[in-house]
């Protein structure tokens, strides 16, 4: 059971930072989600709630009376406390019985998964705190948090494995459906329907997932596809994902529209892509535990630039587990926009994608997009990487 791997993992990770005490407090979580609560309880809670984990391998959860049982069901606490009036109380007792030096939660400046916590839940949780003379020992959870939706089990990999499957299969179909002539809108539109069609979900937004794009000017990324007709001698890429069993997905290939008498993709094209494929196994061979996300975008970055193209605008990767872009720590530069995250160092249990791209002129983008595991001695795709231009004749 997940949530049961998820707080054996957390104990954990609590022990190696040698942190005392993690605590996750929310309320209508339906309206305003951690996310770290996934890995704590299966169903959302109403009332103020607080689940607490200890280095010493206490777990204790505190819930409105009426959320009580759902929590007890889990079979995962060893302390499921439910009160009428207020929390206030119930949780003074449960921090005063553990007496922890350190009191983590769920806020960060630089990762967005490791602040949950809103203001005006912190400022409550202060407030308690302060009656006890507590208040100084609160840390950020961040490193907790951060290692906690890093860390896959095999559990979540296993569903990573079904959702990549599944995408590959879906674009495996639509393959003999691209031709001249078609749109964006078409490519993408069977696609939709085979994802319905399978009761999955939507690795992001359905308006633009999956994202195809046709030929040279176009939005490039993160854009819908539009009624842009299939036309030879240009590019086609497309960004997919699909969300199975909570997990997700996101995969990137290439095609190439021969034109009228070629049995291959022209120079440029073929030297494009075989520098993207170049890239990608150059950057999967450095991805090991304990170096930074900025070394290995670097490895793919200096490739590509020495073979003439400009640098993609973008991190060379990012995680992925219950959302497409999941995670702290990034392969990435040392832009302002990625604060910290390409200076985390690499776990072992991490999935990445590796997503370089460049532009052939006057042809289109050429981008591949792989997903990988961090093991202890490199990183393993975790599905048969493209190695070729998908030849649409």
């Amino acid at each position: 059971m997940l949530i049961q791997e998820k707080v054996e993992q957390a104990i954990k990770i609590l022990t190696e930072y040698d942190v005392d005490c993690w605590v996750t407090f929310v309320r209508e979580s339906a309206i305003t989600r951690d996310s770290m609560l996934d890995f704590l309880v299966t169903a959302d809670v109403t009332w103020h709630s607080a689940f607490i984990l200890t280095k010493t391998g206490e777990s204790y959860a505190i819930v409105g009376q009426m959320d009580k049982q759902t929590v007890e069901d889990l079979g995962v606490y060893k302390s499921v406390s439910s009160y009428v009036k207020g929390i206030k109380e119930d949780f003074l007792k449960t921090i005063k019985e553990i007496n922890p030096s350190s009191i983590a939660l769920n806020f960060s400046k630089d990762s967005e998964i490791s602040d949950g916590l809103t203001h005006g839940m912190y400022l409550t949780l202060h407030e308690f705190l302060s009656e006890i003379g507590y208040e100084d020992r609160i840390i950020s959870a961040e490193k907790i948090a951060s290692s906690l939706k890093a860390r896959k089990t095999e559990y979540e990999i296993e569903r990573i494995k079904k959702a990549i499957q599944h995408t590959l299969d879906i674009i495996s179909q639509v393959t003999p459906l691209i031709e001249p002539g078609k749109t964006e809108k078409e490519i993408a539109d069977f696609m939709i329907r085979e994802v319905e069609k399978r009761k999955l979900d939507f690795a992001w937004e359905k308006s633009h997932c999956p994202a195809v794009f046709t030929g040279p000017e176009t939005a490039e990324a993160h854009y819908k596809p539009t009624d842009r007709k299939v036309e030879r001698g240009h590019v086609l890429n497309m960004d997919f994902g699909v969300k199975y069993e909570d997990y997700c997905s996101d995969l990137q290939r290439t095609f190439y529209v021969l034109q009228e008498g070629e049995s291959q993709a022209p120079p440029e094209v073929q030297k494009g892509m075989d520098t993207i494929v170049t890239s990608i196994e150059l950057a999967r061979q450095a991805l090991k535990p304990g170096v930074q996300g900025i070394e290995i975008d670097k490895v793919a970055r200096e490739h590509i630039v020495s073979q003439g193209y400009e640098e993609y605008p973008h991190a060379l990767g990012h995680q992925v587990g219950r959302f497409a872009h999941d995670g702290t720590a990034l392969l990435g530069p040392p832009w302002e926009k990625y604060a910290q995250k390409p200076y985390k160092p690499l776990e072992e249990g991490m999935v990445f994608t590796i997503e370089p791209r460049l532009k052939v002129p006057e042809r289109g983008i050429v981008t591949v997009e792989e997903m990988v595991v961090v093991k202890e001695g490199g990183a393993e795709f975790l599905a048969e990487p493209q190695k070729e231009l998908i030849l649409v004749r």
